[in-house]
């Protein structure tokens, strides 16, 4: 039975209230979280997750490189994360000739450790509340632009008023759209290398068939090393560099799991907007979702194709046709979700409340009451620029890898002027030009860019498209112009490219601007840069500043609760319980899946499907070791109630005693709209049960050396 539009409103207000959803501070567990934690299970206190003073759970979670989470298993600086997360990695390292992707990949000691330049991670040492700081000298007197160069300015002084600045790294970042503030400082780790990961037939189990999808077998790990100087601080690569000490490791936990236990979720999710107005929901679900999904569908077609008939070009575009794929997908389950849970009428009931209470009184009125109507006129202005604005990333801008490095290009045509701002950028093309060769197939490039831009100058607006491409609009969408221009340029041949970059000059524009390719991409760029960006920054300015005041009414109307501040890649905690869930009227799933599941699951005509022989032989064998469930089963994975997002990838999840029984890695499909609308019923985090994790450690890789430095709980 569908639940009634007032039950899923009542829901909405509730949602402090609700302990499987929320995304928590940790400095304000101790006021707002950690007896209903307790009550809920959980054995220890506030200060065990998180403490300035005295190791804590905190320092034993990293930011793994720009958006992954991470845990320290270890007293040497071992790290588990995501197989999907470490991924990219992987990828770099691998060559027909060692095929990591393919065979994993398992260092037999210290010495045989991958190095991976431009890999970091963070350890939070503290974060403070500067709302004060950062508003300091801010009124409602000053303009919009004199506002925000005042809270820049505060927000650097802030900075530069942490000791030991050239060492940490200070961020200050906005909650509740920026009517609190706090500041977090980092200890920045650069030499991370790569210990194991399995084969993508392990880590990558159920591929994109089974992404965001739940009963999972997916054995989605690897393993990295931190290593700092003889000091054990922070130090770019060095062979004398040593395995860093951490202050806290989490312990494994190998008693299991059972339907109910209390879990916990550290980690750094991304992004959530628990908070939108209904009209926008109501342009997510209606054209920013499809129109991105539809140009990704068309590009992940080509991929696949291309991926399937040349073991390189699978090799190459593994780990860039696993990123088109990951949002592809969860953008259709969130906007499905949406519907299905009537997003756009709750929103518009909420707003009916909100409006009922701003009524009840004159100050509020003044304060607040044009808030609802402002989203209305910028959300209809938005709505038509939104289409231009969201295909041009997905088709122009990050559809082909040549268009991607023409822009870089373009950086260097912008600074021809600017002597340090064009060495800068020949820099940094220079560094990223053999990382783009090594990856670039022009075969399959050759076929994306003009199938990308057919859909673009078929879906935007006219209005919006460049008048000097008119003329050419019927060439462009049957594929005659962009082909032409490709075969015939200078950036689909390396050894041109090499050339291009190299003696870069201002004379070389002159050159640029005969080549086709580029000059298309400049056309459309320009456009975009001189007609859609800026129509759309203010815009975007404009609903910013109304949503920061209706998130200010929102605080205030609910004065004295509990209420979550949506994620912003900062350290949070979630906590729930391991439950199953029914995704539709008379289907009910399980908490927990097996390896005799993923055997069931053995499609050698499906590529997703392909279990290794040697995990068959395991299997057969039931060679488990102490890694097996009450019933003698291997455990794979679970799903719990944790609300978790983007960035909570590889975050460490805990049971009652802090001890690691698992890491996150996904959510469950029916529970992708939990970034906009939280759904107790169906809304799940799947994690890698750490057993599994050991058992192909052990017994899969033969890496048992692994766990005699992990302490394991039995």
């Amino acid at each position: 039975m569908k639940k009634p539009v007032f039950s899923l409103i009542l829901c909405l207000f509730i949602k402090t209230v609700i302990a499987v959803e929320g995304m928590w501070i940790p400095t304000l567990l101790k006021k707002f979280n950690i007896e209903e934690m307790q009550k809920m299970g959980f054995r220890l206190s506030a200060e065990d997750i998180y403490d300035v003073n005295h190791a804590s759970m905190k320092d034993a979670v990293v930011l793994f490189g720009s958006g992954c989470t991470g845990e320290v298993i270890s007293g040497d600086g071992l790290l588990i994360t995501n197989h999907h997360c470490g991924f990219g990695q992987i990828q770099k390292h691998s060559t027909l000739e060692h095929d990591y992707l393919s065979d994993g990949f398992w260092a037999k000691n210290r010495s045989g450790e991958l190095v991976n330049p431009g890999l970091t991670v963070q350890f939070l040492v503290k974060m403070e509340d500067v709302t004060l700081e950062v508003m300091q000298c801010v009124n409602s007197d000053l303009a919009e632009d004199t506002i925000k160069k005042v809270i820049a300015a505060n927000v650097e002084k802030i900075k530069n008023s942490y000791s030991g600045t050239e060492k940490y790294l200070v961020d200050v970042k906005p909650l509740f759209y920026g009517n609190q503030y706090f500041a977090y400082v980092y200890e920045v780790f650069k030499d991370i290398r790569l210990v194991g990961a399995p084969p993508v037939a392990i880590g990558k189990f159920g591929g994109d068939t089974d992404n965001w999808v739940w009963p999972r077998h997916t054995g989605d790990f690897s393993l990295f090393r931190i290593y700092a100087g003889k000091d054990n601080k922070p130090a770019s690569w060095s062979p004398d560099n040593v395995p860093y000490r951490p202050k806290k490791f989490f312990p494994i936990n190998l008693k299991g799991i059972n339907e109910g236990d209390f879990t916990m979720v550290f980690g750094f999710p991304g992004t959530t907007q628990e908070y939108l107005p209904s009209q926008a929901v109501r342009l997510l679900i209606e054209k920013s979702n499809p129109n991105k999904v539809d140009a990704r569908t068309v590009k992940l077609a080509i991929l696949e194709k291309q991926m399937a008939k040349d073991p390189k070009v699978r090799i190459q575009y593994s780990s860039k046709a696993a990123g088109v794929s990951n949002a592809w997908k969860k953008w259709q389950g969130e906007t499905k979700g949406l519907i299905r849970l009537h997003a756009i009428e709750n929103k518009e009931l909420e707003e009916l409340e909100f409006s009922k209470w701003v009524s009840q009184d004159a100050e509020r009125e003044k304060k607040y009451g044009s808030i609802l109507s402002d989203f209305k006129k910028y959300y209809a202005e938005l709505s038509e620029i939104q289409v231009a604005y969201d295909l041009y990333n997905e088709t122009v801008l990050r559809g082909s890898d040549v268009f991607g490095l023409i822009s870089r290009f373009s950086l260097m045509r912008q600074a021809i002027h600017d002597t340090a701002k064009f060495n800068k950028q020949k820099k940094s093309l220079s560094d990223y030009l053999p990382v783009y060769l090594k990856d670039y197939d022009r075969e399959t490039d050759q076929l994306l860019l003009p199938a990308l831009l057919k859909i673009y100058f078929e879906r935007v607006d006219p209005k919006y498209l460049p008048e000097k491409l008119n003329s050419l609009k019927s060439a462009i969408l049957n594929s005659s112009y962009v082909l032409s221009a490709y075969q015939k340029s200078l950036f689909s041949d390396s050894s041109k490219i090499k050339i291009l970059c190299r003696d870069y000059s201002p004379k070389t524009q002159k050159k640029l601007q005969k080549d086709a390719l580029f000059s298309l991409f400049a056309t459309l760029s320009d456009h975009f840069t001189k007609n859609i960006e800026p129509s759309y920054q203010i815009l975007g300015q404009q609903i910013l500043k109304t949503q920061k005041i209706y998130m200010a009414a929102i605080l205030d109307m609910k004065k004295g609760e509990r209420i979550m501040a949506d994620a912003n890649l900062t350290l949070r905690v979630t906590y729930g319980k391991i439950e199953g869930f029914e995704p539709m009227d008379g289907v009910y799933y399980q908490y927990f899946t097996t390896l005799k599941g993923m055997m069931e699951k053995n499609n050698p005509a499906i590529s997703d499907y392909v279990v290794p022989e040697k995990l068959k032989s395991l299997f057969l064998s039931k060679d488990y070791g102490p890694y097996s469930n009450s019933t003698g089963e291997v455990p794979i994975a679970f799903c719990a109630s944790n609300h978790t997002t983007g960035g909570n990838s590889g975050s460490p999840v805990l049971n009652a005693n802090g001890e690691l029984i698992g890491v996150n890695f996904d959510r469950c499909w029916e529970g992708t709209m939990s970034d906009v609308l939280f759904d107790p019923e169906r809304c799940r985090n799947i994690s890698l049960d750490i057993r599994y994790a050991l058992f192909i450690i052990d017994k899969f890789a033969g890496a048992g050396y692994l766990l005699d430095e992990m302490n394991l709980i039995r």
